[in-house]
């Protein structure tokens, strides 16, 4: 198959969050992210900042500046499927709820995850 240079704006993919649970568990729970296509210059920025953080972290530094984990995901959401309310009716993606998304602990870092995973073509997990 030719390469396509104009490539659409966006794309999905899994993202498998997990949440602490009573007893010292976690709650396994997925959904499928819309990606927003970021250039390359970009996702080079992030990775650095990433990188930074990470090593700081090794170190117990703290970092004053850099872009938060929320940042980022906000930037690279742009869609979902499969998010739920406590019903199991699904919940059309909105800035305001992907605001509410992105507060809960570990999604933002799943949902980076999960981006990189699919830019380097690591098998989405279930």
């Amino acid at each position: 198959m030719a390469f396509v240079l104009k490539q659409s704006s966006s794309y999905t993919w899994p993202v498998s969050v997990k949440l602490p649970a009573d007893g010292g568990k976690f709650e396994k729970q997925t959904f499928d992210a819309q990606f927003k296509r970021l250039p390359q210059g970009r996702i080079n920025e992030i990775q650095v900042d990433v990188q930074t953080r990470i090593k700081a972290s090794e170190r117990n530094e703290t970092l004053e500046s850099g872009i938060s984990d929320q940042s980022i995901a906000d930037e690279l959401l742009v869609g979902w499927s499969g998010v739920v309310d406590g019903d199991g009716d699904e919940i059309l993606f909105s800035e305001e709820l992907k605001e509410q998304l992105l507060d809960i602990s570990t999604v933002a870092s799943a949902i980076i995850v999960a981006y990189f995973d699919s830019l380097t073509g690591s098998k989405a997990k279930n």
